[in-house]
């Protein structure tokens, strides 16, 4: 998302905690943007990983493996049910929990964070609207939270009426940290980025800043 500030990008690169990391991004959301590609591939040529991706329009002969290889699923953004779509078909939920499960490290921006929470809010159809993600974390994911206009008070709206739980608010530049299921920090590549927790109570919607850390 910034190709010239990659500093949430070297602090992905550093959880997966060994040499030669292999780095595999999912385009699927943005149905396979070459331009999209592109920008992964010189942005990660630059650091100490081994980038890769993966196509579900031209799938490797043994998905299971050609994921198993890797370190680190970068996701990428674009249109998230197309995305949950794809991946059902082709049954990489599932082959990303046993991923998530055996240590590999989860990521992405947009679409890429939204669909590892319970829910997410997405405008996939044109308006924004909740839909229904992997279930790996608890709750819902709202991304761009301080860069489209509407995204704040549909968040709240939804949480309100309960047709969301509770869930996170992320500024560009923010990230959320979970370790195992649990959230661990939260990091920002922007000083001004930050992270919200949004939920209910007494009917009345709450939201929280989280504390961070700026990655000088």
């Amino acid at each position: 998302m910034e190709p010239e500030n990659l500093a949430l990008d070297r602090y992905i690169l550093a959880q997966a905690k060994k040499p030669k990391t292999v780095v595999c991004f999912v385009p699927t959301a943005s149905g396979d943007s070459k331009e999209y590609i592109a920008r992964f591939r010189r942005s990660f040529a630059t650091l100490p990983c081994q980038p890769r991706f993966l196509s579900l329009f031209e799938p490797p002969a043994d998905l299971e493996a050609f994921v198993g290889e890797c370190d680190i699923i970068y996701v990428g953004g674009g249109n998230t049910r197309n995305l949950m779509a794809l991946w059902r078909e082709w049954g990489l939920g599932e082959l990303l929990r046993d991923a998530w499960e055996r240590g590999v490290v989860l990521c992405g921006i947009s679409a890429g964070a939204i669909c590892w929470f319970e829910h997410g809010l997405t405008d996939s159809s044109g308006a924004l609207a909740p839909i229904q993600c992997l279930g790996f974390l608890k709750g819902s994911c709202n991304p761009h939270y301080d860069g489209e206009a509407e995204r704040r008070t549909v968040f709240h709206s939804s949480v309100l009426q309960g047709t969301l739980p509770a869930g996170y608010g992320l500024d560009d530049g923010a990230a959320v940290h979970f370790i195992e299921d649990e959230l661990s920090h939260v990091v920002t590549s922007r000083q001004t980025a930050r992270a919200y927790h949004v939920s209910l109570d007494h009917g009345k919607v709450w939201e929280r800043a989280l504390q961070s850390r700026f990655l000088s």
